[in-house]
């Protein structure tokens, strides 16, 4: 077993999610994540439905025509082409769907579970600390059904999934370590806009949102 340093692309755009989801959690709480969470999941269930309607619908003869052969003139399969590569992408979108659902819903779960034990402060600790468990979870799930569980003959190997697996939740850490002073920026502009004392009660009101379904210890 050795690593090999390569990770999925879909782990490139993460750090937006990241700042994204931390904003939200401070100001919003449990419920302003739990709907960003499920609009996200709506749009990509249609993508889905779109992409399997568009892989399972006829060609028009036309485009098989202009696309039969490739820039050196050899011939080309379009339509295999575009069945092959979007079929994949209904695998990975069905494996995205379930572990951003998981990932998101623990997240916040462990960021108020931190705030509640540390108050206002340490926004960095609750940050990182809720990402080091929610994409150690995600980066797996995802990974395990794209590529393993829905991938039939182009299954990974288990190696591959722990190599590829381990380096995206490197990448992903190691970028909200990065990234945590741009939370800091980005509470200073909310904050300076919205004013101190409205700010405050935004986020106390999100602080007990999130206590809410929390036991007591």
């Amino acid at each position: 077993f050795r690593l090999d340093f390569n990770l999925t692309a879909g782990a490139l755009i993460w750090p937006i999610v990241f700042i994204s989801t931390d904003i939200i959690n401070e100001y919003f709480g449990k419920p302003g994540v739990r709907k960003i969470s499920y609009i996200a999941a709506t749009l990509i269930t249609y993508s889905f439905f779109v992409i399997f309607i568009a892989t399972n619908v006829s060609p028009a003869d036309f485009w098989l025509d202009i696309n039969k052969a490739d820039q050196n003139g050899h011939p080309f399969n379009i339509d295999y082409a575009f069945h092959k590569i979007f079929s994949q992408g209904l695998a990975i979108i069905i494996a995205s769907l379930t572990a951003f659902l998981v990932g998101q819903l623990l997240d916040v779960y462990i960021f108020h579970r931190i705030r509640k034990a540390t108050g206002e402060k340490w926004l960095w600790l609750r940050a990182t600390g809720s990402t080091l468990v929610s994409q150690l979870i995600d980066s797996f799930v995802v990974l395990f059904i794209a590529f393993y569980l829905l991938a039939g003959d182009n299954r990974w190997s288990t190696e591959q999934l722990i190599s590829v697996g381990i380096i995206n939740y490197i990448y992903k850490f190691g970028m909200a370590i990065l990234l945590t002073p741009l939370l800091y920026v980005a509470h200073h502009f909310i904050d300076t806009y919205l004013g101190l004392k409205n700010a405050g009660s935004i986020i106390e009101e999100a602080n007990l949102s999130g206590y809410k379904d929390q036991p007591d210890q």
